[in-house]
Protein backbone atom coordinates (compact mmCIF):
# COMPACT_ATOMS: atom_id res chain seq x y z
CA UNK A 1 0.00 0.00 0.00
CA UNK A 2 1.30 3.32 -0.53
CA UNK A 3 0.53 7.06 1.20
CA UNK A 4 -2.30 8.21 -1.20
CA UNK A 5 -5.43 7.41 1.23
CA UNK A 6 -8.28 10.29 1.48
CA UNK A 7 -9.46 11.35 4.75
CA UNK A 8 -12.50 10.32 6.37
CA UNK A 9 -15.14 12.62 4.75
CA UNK A 10 -19.01 13.03 6.76
CA UNK A 11 -21.32 15.49 7.38
CA UNK A 12 -21.37 14.01 11.02
CA UNK A 13 -19.32 16.50 13.08
CA UNK A 14 -19.54 14.54 16.47
CA UNK A 15 -21.27 11.02 17.59
CA UNK A 16 -24.77 10.54 16.01
CA UNK A 17 -27.63 11.21 17.61
CA UNK A 18 -29.41 8.28 17.52
CA UNK A 19 -26.87 6.43 18.51
CA UNK A 20 -27.92 5.78 22.58
CA UNK A 21 -30.69 4.60 21.64
CA UNK A 22 -29.70 1.80 19.34
CA UNK A 23 -27.11 0.33 21.96
CA UNK A 24 -29.95 0.39 24.12
CA UNK A 25 -32.43 -1.46 22.35
CA UNK A 26 -30.03 -3.82 21.28
CA UNK A 27 -28.98 -4.33 24.81
CA UNK A 28 -32.60 -5.79 25.29
CA UNK A 29 -32.70 -7.64 22.61
CA UNK A 30 -31.73 -11.18 20.58
CA UNK A 31 -30.21 -10.96 17.49
CA UNK A 32 -32.19 -14.23 16.26
CA UNK A 33 -30.76 -13.72 12.40
CA UNK A 34 -29.64 -17.39 11.29
CA UNK A 35 -26.18 -18.19 11.65
CA UNK A 36 -24.87 -19.14 7.89
CA UNK A 37 -23.21 -22.49 7.97
CA UNK A 38 -20.14 -21.24 6.29
CA UNK A 39 -19.49 -19.68 9.47
CA UNK A 40 -20.25 -22.72 11.38
CA UNK A 41 -17.29 -24.48 9.28
CA UNK A 42 -15.55 -21.59 10.02
CA UNK A 43 -16.23 -21.72 13.83
CA UNK A 44 -15.25 -25.26 13.84
CA UNK A 45 -12.28 -25.27 11.98
CA UNK A 46 -11.23 -22.33 14.51
CA UNK A 47 -11.58 -24.15 17.19
CA UNK A 48 -9.93 -27.01 16.02
CA UNK A 49 -7.23 -25.16 15.42
CA UNK A 50 -7.05 -23.48 19.17
CA UNK A 51 -7.41 -26.82 20.80
CA UNK A 52 -4.33 -28.48 18.55
CA UNK A 53 -2.22 -25.11 19.51
CA UNK A 54 -3.60 -24.31 22.74
CA UNK A 55 -2.38 -20.80 24.94
CA UNK A 56 -4.88 -18.21 25.94
CA UNK A 57 -7.02 -16.85 22.69
CA UNK A 58 -6.55 -13.19 20.99
CA UNK A 59 -8.62 -12.50 18.30
CA UNK A 60 -7.85 -10.06 15.31
CA UNK A 61 -11.29 -8.83 14.25
CA UNK A 62 -11.03 -7.69 10.48
CA UNK A 63 -7.48 -8.29 10.21
CA UNK A 64 -7.13 -7.86 6.80
CA UNK A 65 -3.77 -9.28 5.07
CA UNK A 66 -2.96 -10.64 8.32
CA UNK A 67 0.04 -8.20 9.27
CA UNK A 68 -1.76 -7.45 12.39
CA UNK A 69 -2.12 -10.64 13.42
CA UNK A 70 1.34 -11.39 12.60
CA UNK A 71 2.22 -8.45 15.05
CA UNK A 72 0.34 -9.90 18.47
CA UNK A 73 1.61 -13.09 17.73
CA UNK A 74 5.07 -12.08 17.75
CA UNK A 75 4.30 -9.61 20.53
CA UNK A 76 2.52 -12.48 22.63
CA UNK A 77 4.29 -15.73 21.39
CA UNK A 78 2.72 -17.68 24.53
CA UNK A 79 -0.86 -16.54 23.27
CA UNK A 80 -2.88 -18.07 20.12
CA UNK A 81 -4.05 -15.56 17.80
CA UNK A 82 -6.77 -15.67 15.14
CA UNK A 83 -6.76 -13.85 12.23
CA UNK A 84 -10.81 -12.86 10.99
CA UNK A 85 -11.97 -11.41 7.92
CA UNK A 86 -14.31 -12.20 5.52
CA UNK A 87 -12.37 -11.33 2.13
CA UNK A 88 -10.98 -13.91 0.39
CA UNK A 89 -9.03 -11.97 -1.41
CA UNK A 90 -6.93 -10.04 1.23
CA UNK A 91 -6.50 -13.10 3.03
CA UNK A 92 -4.96 -14.73 -0.07
CA UNK A 93 -2.55 -12.18 -0.88
CA UNK A 94 1.21 -13.22 -0.77
CA UNK A 95 2.69 -12.01 2.87
CA UNK A 96 5.56 -13.44 5.04
CA UNK A 97 4.34 -16.16 7.01
CA UNK A 98 2.91 -15.89 10.06
CA UNK A 99 4.59 -17.30 13.72
CA UNK A 100 3.06 -20.83 14.63
CA UNK A 101 0.72 -19.40 17.33
CA UNK A 102 -1.06 -18.12 14.64
CA UNK A 103 -3.79 -18.80 12.08
CA UNK A 104 -5.74 -16.93 9.46
CA UNK A 105 -9.65 -17.77 9.16
CA UNK A 106 -12.49 -16.15 6.42
CA UNK A 107 -15.62 -15.24 8.28
CA UNK A 108 -18.27 -13.31 8.47
CA UNK A 109 -17.30 -11.60 12.71
CA UNK A 110 -21.03 -10.93 13.05
CA UNK A 111 -21.86 -14.46 12.89
CA UNK A 112 -18.27 -16.00 14.43
CA UNK A 113 -18.60 -12.84 17.38
CA UNK A 114 -22.26 -14.72 18.53
CA UNK A 115 -20.38 -18.44 18.04
CA UNK A 116 -17.47 -17.22 20.82
CA UNK A 117 -20.06 -15.97 22.63
CA UNK A 118 -22.27 -18.68 22.50
CA UNK A 119 -19.43 -21.16 23.25
CA UNK A 120 -18.10 -18.78 25.94
CA UNK A 121 -14.49 -18.45 24.54
CA UNK A 122 -12.51 -16.84 27.55
CA UNK A 123 -10.83 -14.16 24.67
CA UNK A 124 -8.22 -12.95 26.21
CA UNK A 125 -7.38 -9.90 24.06
CA UNK A 126 -9.87 -8.47 21.25
CA UNK A 127 -8.35 -6.22 18.52
CA UNK A 128 -10.83 -4.03 16.07
CA UNK A 129 -8.36 -2.54 13.85
CA UNK A 130 -9.67 -0.14 11.24
CA UNK A 131 -13.22 -1.18 10.50
CA UNK A 132 -15.02 0.13 7.69
CA UNK A 133 -16.51 3.75 9.03
CA UNK A 134 -19.45 3.68 7.44
CA UNK A 135 -19.45 7.07 7.63
CA UNK A 136 -22.65 8.64 6.26
CA UNK A 137 -25.12 9.72 8.95
CA UNK A 138 -27.73 7.02 7.79
CA UNK A 139 -25.38 4.21 7.57
CA UNK A 140 -24.91 4.18 11.34
CA UNK A 141 -26.73 0.93 11.64
CA UNK A 142 -23.94 -0.55 9.55
CA UNK A 143 -21.40 0.61 12.42
CA UNK A 144 -20.18 -2.20 14.86
CA UNK A 145 -21.20 -0.99 17.95
CA UNK A 146 -24.87 0.08 16.41
CA UNK A 147 -25.43 -3.08 15.24
CA UNK A 148 -27.98 -5.38 17.07
CA UNK A 149 -24.20 -8.31 17.17
CA UNK A 150 -22.76 -5.64 19.20
CA UNK A 151 -23.44 -7.46 22.59
CA UNK A 152 -21.80 -10.47 21.15
CA UNK A 153 -18.66 -8.29 20.52
CA UNK A 154 -19.13 -6.58 24.21
CA UNK A 155 -19.22 -10.48 26.14
CA UNK A 156 -16.10 -11.77 24.09
CA UNK A 157 -13.84 -8.85 24.68
CA UNK A 158 -13.96 -9.25 28.75
CA UNK A 159 -10.74 -8.64 29.27
CA UNK A 160 -8.90 -6.52 27.28
CA UNK A 161 -10.08 -4.42 23.98
CA UNK A 162 -9.20 -2.03 21.58
CA UNK A 163 -10.03 -0.46 18.53
CA UNK A 164 -8.30 2.05 16.19
CA UNK A 165 -9.32 4.35 13.54
CA UNK A 166 -8.80 7.05 10.95
CA UNK A 167 -11.77 8.62 12.05
CA UNK A 168 -11.67 9.66 15.65
CA UNK A 169 -15.72 10.23 15.48
CA UNK A 170 -16.41 5.94 15.00
CA UNK A 171 -14.44 5.68 18.20
CA UNK A 172 -16.07 8.33 19.95
CA UNK A 173 -19.47 6.87 19.15
CA UNK A 174 -17.76 3.29 19.97
CA UNK A 175 -16.84 4.31 23.49
CA UNK A 176 -20.15 5.90 24.53
CA UNK A 177 -21.22 2.28 23.66
CA UNK A 178 -18.64 1.12 25.81
CA UNK A 179 -19.88 3.06 28.84
CA UNK A 180 -23.42 1.97 28.42
CA UNK A 181 -22.55 -1.59 29.01
CA UNK A 182 -20.51 -0.20 32.11
CA UNK A 183 -16.60 -0.04 30.57
CA UNK A 184 -14.44 2.26 31.21
CA UNK A 185 -12.17 3.34 28.13
CA UNK A 186 -9.35 5.64 26.94
CA UNK A 187 -9.28 7.21 23.65
CA UNK A 188 -5.99 8.97 22.35
CA UNK A 189 -4.26 9.57 19.41
CA UNK A 190 -2.07 7.46 18.37
CA UNK A 191 1.86 7.90 18.29
CA UNK A 192 3.30 7.69 14.95
CA UNK A 193 4.60 4.33 15.08
CA UNK A 194 7.73 3.26 13.23
CA UNK A 195 6.36 -0.31 12.95
CA UNK A 196 2.73 -0.27 12.13
CA UNK A 197 0.66 -2.66 13.00
CA UNK A 198 -1.20 -3.56 9.81
CA UNK A 199 -1.61 -2.61 6.20
CA UNK A 200 -4.11 0.18 7.00
CA UNK A 201 -2.18 1.62 9.15
CA UNK A 202 0.67 2.31 7.26
CA UNK A 203 -1.26 2.99 4.71
CA UNK A 204 -3.21 5.85 6.69
CA UNK A 205 0.06 6.92 8.77
CA UNK A 206 1.74 7.50 5.03
CA UNK A 207 -0.99 9.68 4.28
CA UNK A 208 -0.35 11.87 6.89
CA UNK A 209 -3.72 10.89 8.88
CA UNK A 210 -4.22 11.56 12.33
CA UNK A 211 -4.63 7.52 13.82
CA UNK A 212 -6.48 6.98 17.00
CA UNK A 213 -6.21 4.73 19.55
CA UNK A 214 -9.47 3.47 22.08
CA UNK A 215 -8.43 0.59 24.80
CA UNK A 216 -10.51 -1.15 27.39
CA UNK A 217 -8.78 -2.75 30.67
CA UNK A 218 -10.66 -4.98 32.57
CA UNK A 219 -7.98 -7.45 33.95
CA UNK A 220 -6.06 -5.70 36.26
CA UNK A 221 -2.67 -7.21 36.59
CA UNK A 222 -2.44 -8.45 33.17
CA UNK A 223 0.25 -8.28 30.71
CA UNK A 224 0.50 -4.69 28.96
CA UNK A 225 0.84 -4.67 25.46
CA UNK A 226 3.20 -2.75 23.27
CA UNK A 227 0.07 -1.49 21.97
CA UNK A 228 -1.36 -0.30 24.99
CA UNK A 229 -1.00 3.52 26.64
CA UNK A 230 0.50 3.67 30.00
CA UNK A 231 -2.33 3.96 31.87
CA UNK A 232 -4.08 0.82 33.23
CA UNK A 233 -7.41 0.76 32.40
CA UNK A 234 -10.39 -0.74 34.43
CA UNK A 235 -14.41 -1.41 34.21
CA UNK A 236 -17.14 -0.57 36.27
Amino acid sequence: MTGNSRPVISKQTGPHPDLLARVKRYQQLSFLKPIAAFNQHAFAQAEQLWQTQGGPLILDSGCGVGDSTRFLAEAFPDHFVLGLDRSEDRLARKRPPLPDNAQLIRTDLLDFWRLVAAAHWPVARHYLLYPNPYPKPAQLGYRFHAHPAFPALMAISGDYFEARSNWSIYLQELQLALDAYGRTSQLVPLAQATNPISAFEAKYRDSGQTLWQLVSECALGSTAAPTQPDALLSCE
